[in-house]
């Protein structure tokens, strides 16, 4: 285990992936943190860390994990940003934050990704101030994976709150990025583009809407990608698209309408299951099959939103994820990392108005 200031240099080999890890902001402290940087860990020993945060905290976890301990450089950081802090009090008075100081790693190319559970809203703020927005990028977005009929399992969507607004230019950008994400972190080859509506008749929407159908189908050729045109808020779990392209506003409160969905139900459910002895009964003979439908859907397995559009990759881990879904989130960082996202990010957008551009896998 090593310790040093943020003006140092990673003093891992170019051979290892390194990654930057708050490990203060989540809602369950850093041992949740450190344990899912230790399973992460255990199924791929090509990864290192820097982490922030107290470093005598720091210290006394690791020293319990030898082999973790060892693929640790600590940052020590004397604040953190706190779930009810407001993003403008951060971005004055956050440098002395383990927040701040892992987006600094990035910035200064000691780590690849930075990885968090903190505060969302401070978490962009801090991002766009030290990573700066990419060239041609008018609104970053957030991109999330949602669970799905296809056969990777997710599909992603984006803008779920960067930014409540997006003109037709910023919706053309989405998809770009989008389409990149879903090559580079999902693995799909071409990735089919839905831009959510109230209809799917092209003459529904908004005029920005209909504005970025005509834009997306315009660039679906030169930048690899299939526009299936409008979609409807079913088709976001469906296999229709791979990639859903909306505001923040909307995509924001689609998320939160989901979350909250799907705990009534599961809360419903279990409700359901004891009421009577049948009921009981049938769970139990219904148990191999709940277990694996709890296991398809359980949000711990995609458990991260990327902030895309920014000089370095951000990957945002839900404040209260447990050890496995802070795993999650640093396997999507790892495999973001590995292939190049960012630079091919990069080179996606320009792509948006140089077609001559797209001459790799973006």
């Amino acid at each position: 285990m090593m310790s040093q200031d943020s003006n140092s240099i990673s003093p891992f080999s170019s051979e290892h992936i390194v990654l930057s890890i708050d490990a203060m902001g989540g809602d369950l402290g850093p041992s949740v943190v450190i344990n899912g940087m230790a399973r992460f860990l255990n199924r791929n020993q090509n990864v290192r860390y820097i982490v922030h945060g107290d470093e005598t905290k720091l210290k006394m976890l690791l020293e319990k994990r030898p082999d973790l301990e060892k693929c640790c450089d600590i940052r020590h950081s004397d604040a953190i940003v706190k779930m009810e802090d407001k993003p403008s009090h951060v971005m004055r008075h956050g440098k002395d934050t383990s927040m701040w100081s892992c987006i600094d790693a990035v910035r200064d190319k000691h780590a690849e990704v930075a990885v968090s559970c903190g505060n969302t809203g401070a978490l962009m703020a801090v991002s766009m101030i030290r990573l700066r927005k990419a060239p041609g990028i008018n609104r970053p977005a957030i991109a999330i994976l949602w669970p799905s009929d296809n056969p990777q399992g997710s599909n992603v969507m984006l803008d779920v709150g960067a930014d409540i607004r997006a003109e037709a230019s910023d919706l053309l950008q989405y998809a770009m990025m989008g389409a990149s994400y879903a090559r580079n972190g999902l693995d799909v080859a071409r990735p089919r583009i839905g831009l959510l509506n109230v209809g799917t008749e092209e003459h529904k929407g908004r005029i920005e809407l209909k504005e970025a159908h005509e834009r997306i189908s315009e660039q679906a050729e030169n930048a690899n990608f299939e526009f299936v045109g409008f979609v409807e808020g079913g088709d976001i779990p469906s296999d229709k698209v791979d990639v859903i392209v909306t505001d923040g506003f909307t995509g924001n409160v689609a998320l939160k309408t989901a979350e909250g969905t799907a705990t009534v139900v599961r809360k419903r459910l279990g409700q359901a299951f004891k009421q009577t002895p049948f009921a009981m009964l049938g769970a139990l003979l219904a148990y191999g099959s709940l277990r694996r439908l709890s296991k398809k859907i359980d949000p711990r397995r995609s458990n991260g939103g990327v902030f895309l559009g920014l000089n370095g990759t951000v990957v945002k881990s839900h404040g209260g994820a447990d050890a496995k879904g802070i795993e999650a989130a640093i396997r999507l960082a790892y495999q973001l990392a590995q292939n190049g996202f960012t630079e091919k990010l990069a080179a996606r957008v320009a792509s948006s108005t140089s077609p001559s551009n797209d001459t790799e896998k973006q």
